[in-house]
């Protein structure tokens, strides 16, 4: 019986895979909540990047106009607040 010493650490996850789970995950929960009738539009995409040197940055992408991203951000918090607020 191999002891616990002996057993090598995993590897770190790949950021690749995480960040491809949370789009599966998201596509996922647009499809249960809108059925098949629908196209995807403007897409923002947040992540929070985190270095082994313990830096961290936070990677925004929104291939829209500033003023169109800042909007969707905005209905976007105030739908955070109010999941929030049911609680």
């Amino acid at each position: 019986m191999a002891s616990e010493e002996n057993i090598p650490p995993a590897p770190p996850p790949d950021p690749r895979a995480r960040l491809m789970q949370e789009v599966a995950e998201q596509m996922d929960s647009i499809e249960a909540d809108f059925g098949e009738d629908y196209s995807i539009g403007r897409v923002i995409t947040i992540v929070e990047v985190r270095r082994s040197d313990g830096a961290v940055g936070l990677r925004v992408r929104a291939g829209q106009y500033p003023w169109v991203a800042l909007g969707m951000l905005e209905y976007a918090k105030k739908s955070v607040e109010s999941h929030l607020e049911e609680e």
